[in-house]
This record gives C-alpha cells, sequence and structure tokens, in this order.
C-alpha cells in the first residue's frame, strides 16, 4: 500500500489554537448543513474544504453572461474534451460552468472497470451544480434490502427520518405538490411549479389508461416565491453556474451563511483532509491531519466530534488512509465493508418521441425543473419476474428551436426567419434506475501510485448487473408503450450504455446497518467503533432507490448533528 507520511505542525502550547468543538470535513451540501445544525447549536465548528473559497454571488463569474459571450457560444473546444474525457460526458459542463468542476488530470484516479467520477472542489461542492430534485424517499425503500434479501437492512424507517425531512424542506425551500403517493411522500412544499400543455396531456394520458403510474411536477430545490429573504428563482435554467437572486438551494447561499451568522463558524478552504487521528487509549478521534493544498504544509486539528462529509468516494478515501495499530484496515473498519458496496443510479434508458397539435401553446422562461413519474415496478401489486427494485422517470416536454423543415433552405432570409419561430413539440423521458448494493462493487487505495499531495489514488472497480441490464430494458420498453398510448410519433428509445458514475449519485461504501460486524455506521450515522466520527454524505447510504438522494442527505446529516449535541450535552462523547 502507499504510504503517505505526514508529520503535524502543532505541538504543546500550539493546540488550543488548532482546537474547536466540532470539526466538519467537506462543505457540500452535507457539509454545510452539519455546519449550520452544529454551529447554531452553540458548537465552535470549523469547517474544512480541499478546494479555494467561492464567495456566493461575487464569485459566479458567468451569471449574467449570454452564449455570445462565451468562447464558441458556450460549447466545450475539441482541445478541451480531448484533455478531458471523463468530464466532458458530463451533460452539465459547458464553458458557462467548467470552473466549478474538477479537469480529469488535475485529480487522477485508477479505473479497474469504467468509472466516469464526476468531482466539484471548491466552497460549496457540488451543492452549485446540482439537479435540485428532491423527491423523499419511503417505507418502500428503507425496507427494500429486508425484502429483496440484498445487502443489510436499513437500521432507520421512513418515520424515524420523516420530522428532518420536513425540517430541511421547510429551511431549504422546496417547491411541489402534495400529491399523495405513498412511494414519495408528501412534504412541506412552496407552490409547485407549473406542467406545460404536453406534460398535461401526457399526464392524463398515462393516468387514464395505467394503474398506480402518476406523472408530478418534480420537487424542486428551486424558489417558486420569495423564501427566507432569497430568491425567487427568475426561470433562467443557470443554476449551474451559481445563482445571483439565491433561487435555488446550495450551501453557499443557504447553509453556510446561516452557520456564519452565529459567529461559530471558521472556515479553512485549501485543506486537504490526509487522515482522521486516533487515540488508542482514549478509543476515540481525537481530531484530523491536513494537508494544505497550496503549500502543501502538514497541520493537525482537533475537536470532540467529527463529521466527515467529503463526498462519498472522498470520504471513504480519508477513513481508509486513517489506519493506526487498533485499525490497521482504516478507520472503524472492523467489518471489512469500507469500500465495498458502491452504488450509482441507471441511467442509461432514455427514450423521445414527437408531439403532434398543441401548436398554439407555449410556457414561461427555463423553467429549472421538469415531471416526475415516480416507480411503479415491484410494488403495490406489481412483480418482475427479471429484476428486483425500481424505477422512475424524469420527463420533460419543450417546443423545438426553429420551425425549419427538411425541405427549406439552409440558408437565407427565409431561414432565418423561421429559425426566429418555435418548433414542433418533443418530449423526453429518461429513466432512473435502482442500483444493487453488492460487495465486489467496490473501491481501494492504490498499492504505489499517489497524486500531487501524497494520497494514494482511488481506484474503482465497479459494473452493472444482470439486474440492471434487465431493468434497463423495462425502462426502455415502458417508456415506448406510454408514449404510443398517448398518440406521440417517430418514437426512439436508447441504451446510452454509460459507465457507472456518471448519474453522479455514488453512494455506499461505509453503509448504515444494525450490525457492527456487517456495516460501519449505526442508526445515528457514528462509526460503530468510533462514535465521535459521524459520516452523513452518500458513503452512508445502504442501498439506492430510485429518487435523486440529496434531500435525504441532508435529512439524515440535521438528525445526526442534533444527535451528536445531545450527546455531547450527556457527557457520552
Amino acid at each position: 500500500m502507499a504510504t503517505t507520511k505526514v508529520s503535524a505542525t502543532i505541538l504543546g502550547a500550539g493546540e488550543p489554537s488548532h482546537t474547536y468543538d466540532a470539526i466538519v470535513i467537506g462543505s457540500g451540501i452535507s457539509g454545510g448543513w452539519a455546519a449550520k445544525e452544529l454551529c447554531e447549536q452553540g458548537l465552535q465548528t470549523l469547517v474544512l474544504e480541499r478546494g479555494g473559497h467561492i464567495e456566493h454571488i461575487e464569485d459566479y463569474p458567468t451569471a449574467h453572461k449570454e452564449a455570445w459571450d462565451l468562447p464558441l457560444f458556450g460549447e466545450m473546444s475539441a482541445e478541451f474534451r480531448a484533455a478531458n474525457p471523463v468530464l466532458s460526458r458530463c451533460y452539465a459542463v459547458n464553458q458557462a460552468t467548467a470552473h466549478h468542476f474538477v479537469k480529469d488530470a488535475e485529480h487522477p484516479y485508477q479505473q479497474r472497470k469504467p468509472f466516469d467520477w464526476i468531482r466539484g472542489y471548491q466552497v460549496g461542492g457540488k451543492s452549485l451544480m446540482w439537479a435540485r430534485w428532491v423527491q423523499r424517499w419511503s417505507d418502500f425503500d428503507f425496507e427494500s434490502n429486508a425484502r429483496n434479501g440484498v445487502g443489510v437492512d436499513w437500521p432507520i424507517r421512513y418515520q424515524d427520518l420523516a420530522p428532518w425531512y420536513s425540517y430541511v424542506e421547510k429551511f431549504a425551500g422546496i417547491s411541489g405538490n402534495r400529491d399523495g403517493l405513498p412511494q414519495i411522500p408528501d412534504g412541506e412544499f412552496l407552490p409547485p411549479m407549473e406542467m406545460n400543455a404536453v406534460e398535461k396531456h401526457f399526464k392524463q394520458s398515462i393516468e387514464s389508461q395505467f394503474p398506480n403510474r402518476h406523472l408530478v411536477m418534480s420537487r424542486t430545490a428551486n424558489l417558486s416565491q420569495p423564501h427566507k429573504g432569497r430568491g425567487p428563482c427568475m426561470y433562467r435554467a443557470r443554476c449551474a453556474r451559481g445563482c445571483p437572486f439565491t433561487g435555488y438551494f446550495s450551501s453557499n447561499g443557504v447553509t453556510l451563511p446561516a452557520a456564519a451568522a452565529t459567529g461559530n463558524l471558521t472556515m479553512r478552504p485549501h485543506s486537504v483532509v490526509h487522515s482522521i487521528i486516533y487515540d488508542e487509549q482514549k478509543q476515540r478521534a481525537t481530531g484530523v491531519r491536513v494537508i494544505d493544498a497550496e503549500t502543501k504544509a502538514v497541520t493537525e486539528y482537533f475537536a470532540r466530534i467529527i463529521f466527515v462529509n467529503a463526498s462519498t468516494l472522498n470520504t471513504t478515501l480519508i477513513l481508509k488512509n486513517s489506519t493506526s495499530e487498533r485499525f490497521p484496515n482504516g478507520l472503524g473498519n472492523d467489518s471489512g465493508v469500507l469500500g465495498h458496496y458502491l452504488m450509482d443510479h441507471n441511467y442509461r434508458a432514455r427514450a423521445s418521441a414527437e408531439v403532434e397539435g398543441l401548436e398554439d401553446r407555449y410556457y414561461y422562461g427555463r423553467r429549472p425543473t421538469g415531471t416526475y413519474l415516480p416507480r411503479f415496478r415491484n410494488i403495490f401489486d406489481d412483480k418482475q419476474d427479471q429484476y428486483i427494485g425500481g424505477f422512475s422517470y424524469s420527463v420533460g416536454a419543450y417546443r423545438a428551436q426553429g420551425n425549419v423543415d427538411e425541405g427549406d433552405a439552409p440558408l437565407g432570409a427565409e431561414f432565418k426567419h423561421k429559425m426566429s419561430e418555435v418548433g414542433p413539440w418533443r418530449i423526453n423521458m429518461t429513466g432512473m434506475g435502482e442500483f444493487l448494493p453488492r460487495f465486489d462493487n467496490k473501491v481501494t487505495l492504490s498499492k504505489d501510485q499517489t497524486d500531487a499531495w501524497g494520497m494514494p489514488l482511488l481506484n474503482m472497480d465497479c459494473d452493472y448487473s444482470d439486474n440492471e441490464h434487465h431493468m434497463t430494458r423495462d425502462i426502455r420498453d415502458s417508456a415506448a408503450e406510454m408514449l404510443e398510448k398517448a398518440g406521440y410519433k417517430n418514437i426512439q428509445t436508447v441504451d446510452s450504455e454509460q459507465a457507472p458514475g456518471l448519474a453522479i449519485h455514488e453512494m455506499g461504501t461505509a453503509r448504515m446497518g444494525r450490525d457492527p460486524k456487517t456495516s460501519m455506521l449505526n442508526g445515528h450515522n457514528q462509526l460503530h467503533a468510533v462514535p465521535n466520527v459521524f459520516v452523513t454524505d452518500g458513503a452512508c447510504m445502504t442501498s439506492s432507490a430510485c429518487q435523486n438522494p440529496s434531500l435525504t442527505y441532508m435529512a439524515l446529516t440535521a438528525r445526526a448533528a442534533h444527535y451528536a449535541v445531545d450527546q455531547l450535552n450527556k457527557r457520552n462523547l
């Protein structure tokens, strides 16, 4: 195994100035929530972020640029794509957003099997560029592993998390309907954004012809009205550039300012966490060892509790790199499951169609969300023989740009005129399939290669199974059937065959569970073996469900932070 020899500079009298009540590693969606909750409960909290600082509003250089203000009208150059083959496959990367994403060569990793690892290293992390779709999980999801006999059972159920879903929704600002569907429980919503004419037609078609299938507006972390001094959303669909109106939820615009307002927050960017320090006699973690990303100087910081929110795979890297005589295979890794059971979502299957009619209808602005068709497979009375688990769809209809027919001239005044008109309606469906937890899908530390800061590279070894392959076929076939029943034309379906990772929903590798022999974390996200260390980002996930996972990370984090402070007050930590 690669060994990274570091030595700390903090000794004796210097230690008090580097001591806090709590340390949070990472400032993305879950790290921001940990910082807010711990600071608001009176804890002096240090947040360590490996990337640079991003000041809300001031550091969004492309927020107001139009396409003609950007090189190549926003498209990435051939040189950029050649230098960044992994990053270039991400749908959100363009000239207006590329500065928020990690470039391939800057932070390399190893791939035993193809895995597209999309990252954002800056204050706020990927909360600046996330998709913002936030359906709650239900007991269908928290009971799925036990019901299907895969992985291990979650140590919590929906009722344990329901009040914390409400807690974070009220603060974050979530637009959506109360649809009354048990697979995506209702929450605390601002008014929903509106379906367009074709989406309303598709909803009526689905719900009249397919029992237990419903098309709803996605619950989304964009503000449909002003909320706690923020927003509303301006319907520009430029969220991934950073929003000067704070019209969507990000750590930079929402949780980190709340944490800073308490006076208890210390933010330290450019801090690559090398490892967590474990005291063999106290049987507790006492702090973290940090490499300055710019100077490579090594420092140690100390605290009574540590929240690890570095994003799924970097959290696991830190835990694996935190070795000691007590934990030779990584901090808290008595079970041997650290790094295993890696999951993503299966986004391979898509469908599209042309829609005739409704040409006198249009819509307002660039709505930053879409409609959502929740899971209908392997729940209620449905039982599939070829696979277990379920899938959902994101659905969106739009008017094509330009009203140009095949026989029209490709230039001239008539062509220019037709390009100024809106084109026919089209509709797209993208499946989001459940990805089963399997021991063989894993990340390990490179034995012989390190990055520029001396940290061992991560080696990805993850692939789909027959279960995901069978589900992919059903996602395509079911989409085509619904589009055909709606009367739409020229239906096309595709399997992108994209590698795991590109959904940017990596989960697992330090899972929660009831038994310390088969899991890393208990029902409050504590390491079973090191109770003053909490993991509340995607690494903690025990299954993947088929809803976007970020809202669940937020709720788990708020719940764990309040539990940690309660335990501190009771002197149990």
